[in-house]
Parts: C-alpha cells; sequence; structure tokens
C-alpha cells in the first residue's frame, strides 16, 4: 500500500513526515495476530469451570454428538462466548481509532465519552419499561443511547470558554458518564431490575448466545467495512481538517459517516458485554506505535488487536479465581486507568 503522500503532491513535508507508515509490521500484525487469537480462541473454548481436552473441542466442533454434554457446553455456551468476545473487542478498538483520528483527540474511547453510558442507560429503560424485548430491538436502543450520550458530550464541551479542546472533552464525558450511571441505578432500584443491569455494568461474556452474534454480526461487519473504507479520510483528518480540506475531502460528511459508524460498533459492543472501558483509548496508541499513523493499517491492526486483548482478559478473567469469576471489564480497567493518567498528564504538558 503506497504511503498517502505519494499521491498528495500538495502534503508539505512535515504532513509527508506524519504520513509514515510501517506495512511490514502492520502485515506481521494481522497475520501474527489472526494466528495468536486462533490460539486464544482453543485455549478459552478448553478452559472454564469444567476443564475440557482440546481432543473433545475438536471433536466437539467438526463432529458434534448432542449425546454429549462436553459438546453441549462447547457450542452452547463457550463458542458464542469466545466469538462475541473477539467481536466485542474488534468493534470497541476500532471506534476508538475511528474517534482518535477524526477528533485528533488521544483521549478520545467510546467508554470514556459517555457513549457506553449512555448505551447503559438505554438498556436500563428497556429492561424497566419493555420487559422482555427482542435483542434486535435491544440493540437499537443502545444505538439511541449511545447517540444522545455523544451529541450532550460535545454540546456540554463546546458551551466551556475557549471551546472544546481534548481534556474538556473527557471531563465532559465523565460527568456525563457519572449521571447516566446513576439513572441507570437508580431505575434498576425503582424497578427491581438490578441483577439484569448488574451483568453489563460489571462488563462480561457470560450468558452470550448465538442468537445475539447473529444479529450483531452483520452491523459490526458493515461498520469495520465502512472504517477501512474511510480510513484514509480518517488519516487525512488526523493531520487537520483544513488539511483534509484543501485536499478535496469533504470534512462533514466523513465525520458523520465516522460518527454512525462509531455508535453502531459502541451501541453493538454495549448490548453484549456491558460497560467495559479502554479497549478503545489503549488499542489504538499501541496500534500507532507499532504502524505509524497511517488509518489504512491503524483500523484493521486495531481490529485484530483489540479481539486479543478482550479474549485473553476473559481467558483471564476465569483463571483469577475459578470457579468464581472476575469481570473482564475489571480486568482490562486495571491496564486502563493508569494508560489514561499517563495520557492526560501528558497531554496537559503540551497544551
Amino acid at each position: 500500500m503506497a504511503n498517502l503522500h505519494q499521491s498528495n503532491p500538495a502534503l508539505k513535508r512535515g504532513d509527508h513526515q506524519k504520513l509514515k507508515s510501517r506495512p511490514w509490521a502492520a502485515t506481521l500484525i494481522i497475520f501474527g495476530g489472526i494466528a495468536a487469537l486462533i490460539f486464544g480462541l482453543g485455549l478459552s473454548v478448553s478452559f472454564g469451570a469444567a476443564d475440557i481436552k482440546f481432543a473433545i473441542v475438536w471433536e466437539a466442533i467438526f463432529r458434534f454428538n448432542p449425546d454429549i454434554p462436553d459438546h453441549h457446553v462447547i457450542w452452547e455456551l463457550r463458542l458464542p462466548r469466545i466469538i462475541g468476545g473477539a467481536m466485542v473487542g474488534a468493534s470497541f478498538a476500532v471506534a476508538g481509532a475511528i474517534m482518535q483520528g477524526m477528533t485528533r483527540n488521544p483521549l478520545a474511547d467510546s467508554g470514556l465519552l459517555g457513549l457506553n453510558a449512555g448505551a447503559g442507560f438505554a438498556l436500563a429503560i428497556c429492561f424497566a419499561f419493555f420487559p422482555g424485548l427482542p435483542f434486535m430491538y435491544i440493540i437499537m436502543f443502545c444505538f439511541l443511547g449511545a447517540g444522545i450520550a455523544a451529541g450532550l458530550v460535545y454540546g456540554i464541551g463546546a458551551l466551556a470558554k475557549g471551546g472544546l479542546t481534548p481534556m474538556r472533552l473527557v471531563l465532559a464525558g465523565a460527568a456525563l458518564s457519572a449521571l447516566l450511571s446513576a439513572l441507570s441505578e437508580g431505575i434498576s432500584l425503582l424497578f427491581r431490575v438490578g441483577q439484569d443491569i448488574a451483568f453489563w455494568y460489571a462488563g462480561g461474556l457470560a450468558g452470550t448466545k448465538w442468537l445475539q452474534l447473529k444479529i450483531m454480526l452483520p452491523w459490526i461487519t458493515a461498520a469495520i467495512a465502512g472504517a477501512i473504507a474511510l480510513s484514509r479520510s480518517v488519516t487525512l483528518l488526523s493531520l487537520g481538517e483544513d488539511i483534509a480540506r484543501g485536499l478535496g475531502q469533504r470534512t462533514k460528511l466523513i465525520k458523520l459517516a465516522c460518527a454512525i459508524i462509531v455508535l453502531i460498533l459502541a451501541g453493538s459492543a454495549v448490548s453484549v458485554v456491558g460497560a467495559v472501558g479502554f479497549v478503545g483509548l489503549i488499542i489504538p496508541h499501541l496500534t500507532r506505535k507499532l504502524v505509524g499513523v497511517d488509518y489504512r493499517w491503524i483500523i484493521p491492526c486495531s481490529a485484530v488487536l483489540g479481539s486479543l486483548l478482550v479474549v485473553f482478559a476473559d481467558l483471564a478473567a476465569r483463571m483469577v479465581n475459578p470457579p468464581e469469576e472476575t469481570p473482564v471489564g475489571a480486568l482490562i480497567a486495571l491496564i486502563g486507568v493508569p494508560f489514561f493518567l499517563y495520557l492526560a498528564r501528558k497531554e496537559r504538558r503540551e497544551l
């Protein structure tokens, strides 16, 4: 894949340096990451409250026998859980990468900017007022909740004196997330649906069903494909809106398309796994360090690395205190919180 500056002579020399990428590293990450992901899926299916030999896992996948209980455990419980984890990890990571490139905000993440809390609030409303609602409609509510939260965060941040800055955006997101979380918990207590909501707020993959994956797959596949299609434009936006506009990009239309993709990815992921934050913060930063700042590489590599992070975090969550499970969101937060504090401190020094 050619570098962007080769086809855009209008870019300045400094921008050429910013667009440097490492395709060889990206190729290694994609193929090596997929191999590691397959290995992780095999491990995750084998380990759990009941350890199952890999030979039985292989037999269950390729020669399913309904009379063998272990085969049912693999097909009905573990496979949808692990595949769901890979899909959710890719969704959060790609959403974070697009948000950081589009807004030029290194602290952008669907959790930090209130999207996860907005989707969670929509879930609380579903459980309280529409019990038994089909999963397809739950996803739609999550999209709507995430969209409203995003609009409020940007509106609140823009009202501050001095305009919208990365730090103000994060502060507005944190404040709105706290408000929506409190409202969700109030609804859960008032309508006695706390047990249903607690699962999503803890962040976990237990209980993921094939039906959920079947509904999620087209949305997530289309959104990631759209993100890859827009990746060149996101790279130019990451250099600055003036540069992107000067190179013929319709920046408002691109930002709208990117926002829709982020809402689809974040809403789909939250509807299944709940409030798992920091995946979209950590993975894009790590990917940029490895492959450079060309989003044509960042987005697919983020999808692979995000899947790896969630799959192995879920495996670790089941092994920390067996047979009990530690919420996967808590394990990822152990990495994410120090990482966020480091980035926030770095961002403050640069202001």
